[in-house]
């Protein structure tokens, strides 16, 4: 088969990753430039759309796969196809690079609530994860259930005093708030967060 045919990138089970296509060998001996560029090609589609799901921001979703990249192309005399192919070590090493992004905004959002809150009360990185994950799904609610969690939950109304500010029937209230809850307890059920 020629070098400039595409053939698709197989997992160690002989199987093709999840269709991607590239013209380098599956398992190249040298990472240079042009095998880097061709699997930007094939796989940072992929790659992008694994760290915005991972970050929930399409803006650090860019620098991370840029990031990965840049590492690899950094340490591309380490590449070992023995280990594995290119496409698994290129996902390893963006997922560590989503790791320190979470833990640098993670840091970032720390110092400034730490500006505004004792230090006992933000000692947990789990506990930001999670709140960042917990505001993520909300804003995947439609704008009528997230209102009614906002009134309910975060500004402390009950659902007679949301239903005035709102301008719906009280049943209304606890009808969105029930679905609301729901679709958020599936979309963190998604993410793993219990």
């Amino acid at each position: 088969m020629d070098d400039d045919v595409k053939v698709a990138d197989t997992s160690s089970n002989g199987s093709p990753a999840a269709g991607v296509g590239r013209s380098v060998a599956a398992s190249p001996t040298v990472v240079d430039e042009a095998v880097l560029r061709e699997a930007f090609s094939a796989m940072g589609g992929e790659m992008l759309g694994f760290a915005r799901k991972s970050l929930y921001a399409s803006g650090l979703a860019d620098d991370a796969v840029q990031e990965t990249f840049a590492r690899a192309w950094r340490s591309r005399r380490r590449f070992d196809p023995a280990r594995g192919t290119l496409r698994t070590w290129l996902f390893t090493i963006e997922r560590r690079v989503v790791i320190d992004l979470l833990e640098r905004h993670a840091k970032v959002a720390t110092e400034e609530l730490d500006e505004l809150t004792p230090p006992a009360e933000v000692d947990d990185l789990a506990a930001v994860l999670t709140g960042w994950q917990v505001e993520a799904a909300l804003d995947r609610l439609d704008e009528a259930h997230r209102r009614v969690i906002d009134e309910l939950y975060f500004n402390g109304r009950t659902a007679k005093e949301v239903a005035r500010v709102l301008g719906v029937p009280e049943g209304t209230v606890r009808s969105r708030a029930f679905y609301a809850l729901r679709t958020l307890r599936l979309l963190l059920d998604e993410e793993g967060v219990r």
